[in-house]
């Protein structure tokens, strides 16, 4: 309920603007369960019948079924238009002499791909870390002010924050997609579908049904957010038995 760009309970996120054109689309009434994206999201907010759709999966997740991809975006790198830094490469060894903002986990397995790339390319000791997750206390967005306010120089981040964080702040960023996309087998780029449980086949059909015929629309909303849009993989077809 509080996590601009994606959602929040005033409808002002992009997949509120999804849900809404998905909620018209089918004059079906849309009701909103809020659930925080951690470990365990699909198995128990989709799988565990909490919600029946999620508006944001990445394509080919096993543990639920998922449409063909209706975006695809990547991890950028934001710099301040002033600053003069042209960067499009993690392996840029002038990483090494800047303050590189990045997004941390502080309880998962692994931690974000760009925190885990800055330390395969030396430059783990110029990290400064900001939190993954909306609190009262850390917010994600506040790694755009520490770039604004230049307490850092850098930051690499998930596009759809950098486009939509960039324009709040009046369009003072440069956005580079990462120019990498893997590092060390940590992807970078990610094709992004809707989601349902794996047995609802027949939603997840009427799904990318909705996809292919709002195709524009959807385009346009994302474009409205300044999502970072990659070309879609043209091997990334329709999910195998999917049919009108």
């Amino acid at each position: 309920p509080d996590a601009l760009p994606i959602s929040d309970n005033q409808g002002r996120g992009f997949e509120n603007r999804l849900a809404e054109l998905l909620a018209k689309s089918w004059n079906r009434q849309l009701e909103y369960a809020w659930w925080p994206v951690r470990r365990g999201f699909f198995s128990r907010a989709l799988n565990g019948r909490y919600c029946d759709v999620a508006l944001t999966a990445p394509a080919g997740l096993d543990m639920a079924g998922v449409t063909a991809p209706y975006y695809r975006s990547s991890y950028v790198i934001v710099t301040r238009k002033d600053s003069g830094l042209d960067l499009v490469s993690l392996a840029d060894t002038t990483f090494r002499r800047l303050k590189i903002g990045v997004h941390i986990l502080n309880s998962d397995a692994e931690n974000t791909p760009p925190a885990m790339a800055m330390s395969q390319y030396g430059s783990v000791g110029n990290l400064v870390g900001f939190g993954t997750f909306y609190s009262d206390i850390e917010r994600p967005e506040a790694i755009f002010d520490a770039l604004r306010d230049r307490q850092i120089d850098v930051a690499v981040v998930w596009g759809p924050l950098a486009g939509y964080w960039n324009r709040v702040n009046g369009g003072i960023f440069t956005i580079r997609p990462v120019q990498e996309t893997e590092v060390n087998g940590t992807p970078f780029a990610f094709s992004m579908g809707m989601a349902t449980r794996r047995r609802d086949r027949a939603l997840r059909d009427s799904l990318q049904v909705f996809l292919e015929e709002h195709h524009e629309e959807i385009r346009q909303i994302l474009d409205e957010f300044g999502v970072p849009q990659l070309p879609l993989a043209t091997e990334q077809a329709r999910p195998a038995g999917a049919g009108r």
